[in-house]
């Protein structure tokens, strides 16, 4: 082992203190699920009903697979608002050209390079330009967002022909199972595996712990900082293709208010908005507790109006809790 190598493994390798609390943090947050699961039955008997279930699978598989690239940019201090412009990008362009009859796989091969793109400008502007990541994807999101509404002409597109093909990915079951369930498991285990087992996953916590320090022991922060936000930009593109194959339409407005989502998920599970410190299980757990939350408001009759407002105290919640916890330990 280099000199080089052997100060990046002490700077990026999590010690055994941090394993222990982001342990303790996992399995807080499960407990906090299952006490919501249990109030969910005690208030509706149908919550664990075979469909209902299935339902709020589906949504924490769709909630979490976009979640689980927005962990990864979180865990660099950094942020992607651009996340929800991204999938309606993607949904108004992947039906477009699955109604054109371009052949499925080659609308999803370009489907996940339009996110990889968008994700490679977010990641150029803050590497090469100093942009805060705030206002580089804030700026990406409304143009985004433009860029859907041009194509689309502000009208949702149908997918034609290739509609029934398509359902499987968003609609279709696997062993008794939604096969988004399916795809955000092995995204959540393939996504765990690199962070905690590899050397671009201590890179990635290096990098959120301490930029400068990251620099100097060798990292290569650019490439790391790039990296992050390519793969938030292709989880969000995946996500599209789940919501166009189930509903079969690509709305121009898909997956608005869906970066506030995932921005939610991703420090109810734990991450730290200070970067360095999460992981993608308490993500999973976290998209649970806001799936399960939304259903329990569902089967309780609630407005969607008013279930924005509980959405937003539980962010301004999460993060108070964050700041508190970071300036405890500074």
């Amino acid at each position: 082992m280099t000199e080089m190598t052997a100060r990046e493994t002490s700077l990026a390798a999590p010690g055994a203190f941090a394993r222990l609390r982001s342990l303790a943090q996992s399995l807080g947050l499960l407990w906090v699920l299952i006490l919501l699961c249990a109030f969910a039955v005690y208030l509706s008997p149908s919550f664990i009903q075979t469909g209902n279930l299935l339902n709020v699978g589906r949504q924490v598989a769709l909630f979490g697979i976009v979640s689980v690239g927005m962990t990864f940019v979180i865990l660099t201090r950094g942020i992607d608002l651009s996340v929800g412009s991204i999938v309606g990008v993607v949904a108004v362009t992947s039906a477009l050209m699955l109604a054109s009859g371009v052949p499925i796989p080659l609308t999803m091969l370009a489907a996940l390079a339009i996110g990889a793109a968008f994700g490679a400008v977010n990641g150029a502007g803050v590497v090469f330009f100093g942009m805060p990541p705030f206002i580089m994807t804030l700026g990406t999101l409304v143009m985004g967002r433009g860029i859907a509404m041009t194509i689309a002409n502000g009208e949702p597109k149908t997918l034609g022909e290739a509609a029934d093909a398509f359902y499987f990915l968003g609609g279709g079951f696997l062993l008794g199972i939604p096969v988004p369930i399916w795809i955000f498991a092995a995204i959540a285990a393939g996504a765990f595996v690199v962070l905690r087992y590899t050397p671009f996953g201590r890179q990635v916590y290096a990098v959120g712990s301490n930029t400068e320090a990251a620099r100097l022991a060798g990292i290569p922060v650019r490439r790391v900082l790039m990296s992050v936000y390519i793969i938030s930009g292709v989880l969000s593109a995946l996500t599209a293709l789940i919501f166009v194959s189930r509903l079969t339409v690509g709305e121009p407005t898909a997956g608005t208010n869906l970066e506030l989502e995932a921005i939610s998920i991703v420090v109810i599970g734990g991450t730290s908005l200070f970067g360095g410190e999460g992981g993608v299980i308490g993500t999973v757990i976290g998209a649970a507790i806001i799936a399960v939350m939304a259903n329990i408001l569902n089967l309780l009759g609630i407005s969607p109006f008013t279930q924005q407002i509980v959405k937003g105290a539980i962010i301004i919640a999460a993060v108070m809790f964050e700041v508190y916890r970071h300036r405890r330990r500074s």
